[in-house]
């Protein structure tokens, strides 16, 4: 299944805030659908694999995964030592794609994802075009010391929140780079998400 690429504001409305996905903004707090009323009066009590499913669906539309992708990090947990629907969300948080998004390079993570296949990142002074990229400790991550580059990555930056940069992550506004200060804890996420149920979805299939 390949990356998602309709209307952002339906899969918000469908399954609620996705920070990473888009930085668009509805006021509707409605499912999508023509006819989405008469689904609600007649639809039929929410079942565990439902709960489960849109859970995962989360996490793969909010990191901007396949479903192999996303399969394919479960089983990196799984091999791991650890919990793991923490060790998954680490994982996903150390992404390359992800961490751009979080110190602000990029307003959402397929932004990010396209400033990194341009060339505009460099990672310990070597350029880095892969988003999927596991960052480690003390990776510097800084933007290509070039005109076009950091007035790109300016821009978003007048754009950002504040609450997007974690704890384990440090900028140098100056430079216009940061540092890996650690490895991220599934508590540093920004999505409201229970990973326990992502990993039973996978355990069932």
């Amino acid at each position: 299944m390949s990356r998602y690429r309709g209307p952002k504001i339906r899969i918000v409305r469908r399954l609620g805030i996705l920070p990473g996905f888009t930085a668009k903004k509805t006021d509707r707090d409605t499912l999508p659908g023509q006819h989405k009323q008469r689904r609600l009066s007649k639809r039929k009590p929410i079942l565990n694999y439902s709960i489960r499913l849109q859970e995962k669906q989360k996490l793969r539309y909010n990191y901007g995964l396949t479903e192999k992708q996303l399969l394919n990090y479960i089983k990196e947990a799984k091999r791991l030592r650890g919990s793991t629907g923490v060790i998954l969300i680490q994982l996903l948080e150390m992404r390359l794609d992800n961490i751009i998004f979080r110190l602000g390079f990029g307003n959402t993570i397929p932004a990010s994802r396209q400033i990194i296949n341009h060339g505009h990142i460099f990672i310990n002074d070597q350029k880095v075009t892969i988003p999927s990229f596991q960052c480690q400790p003390d990776d510097t991550i800084q933007v290509k010391d070039r005109e076009g580059s950091r007035a790109l990555v300016n821009q978003f930056l007048k754009k950002r929140r504040s609450d997007f940069r974690p704890p384990y992550l440090e900028f140098n506004s100056e430079k216009l780079s940061g540092r890996v200060k650690r490895i991220a804890s599934s508590k540093d996420t920004i999505l409201k998400i229970n990973e326990l149920l992502i990993v039973e979805y996978y355990s069932r299939k």
